[in-house]
């Protein structure tokens, strides 16, 4: 089911600017940035030895990454995401378990074309949980 932690997805208003901003202070270098269409958000990654960072902007003013700068304008952490064997069997195992996994069954992929699906942050101590499909 659950087999490691992919990445922590911070939302930052500039991506350009943040990307400088943790390679000037912390050393960090920020992989070049792609666009997810389906999610409406431009993405770059961190790749760490044992996770990544995932730094995050809108795409366009109605995707839901928007609107949490709307609420949150110098951006913040969004979300975690954990590795699953197989989104279609851990979300089966988690809604009967009482969690709510979000997007209706609808078949989602990240950038990098892996299936993803969302947990309600009420089922996860407050935290949205993004599980991603993961193999090899």
């Amino acid at each position: 089911m659950i087999t490691g932690l992919s990445h922590v997805s911070i939302v930052v208003p500039d991506l350009a600017a943040a990307a400088e901003k943790l390679e000037k202070i912390y050393g960090l270098v920020v992989d070049e940035a792609k666009v997810n269409d389906e999610q409406g958000v431009r993405l770059a990654y961190v790749n760490l030895p044992n996770a990544r960072i995932e730094l995050m902007e809108p795409a366009r003013s109605d995707s839901p990454v928007a609107r949490f700068l709307e609420r949150n304008p110098k951006g913040g952490i969004h979300h975690f995401c954990l590795t699953v064997d197989s989104v279609d069997s851990t979300a089966e195992v988690l809604a009967e378990r009482g969690a709510r996994v979000l997007g209706e069954g609808k078949r989602q992929r990240n950038v990098h074309g892996e299936r993803i699906a969302f947990v309600h942050p009420a089922d996860f101590l407050g935290a949205l949980v993004e599980l991603e499909e993961h193999h090899g």
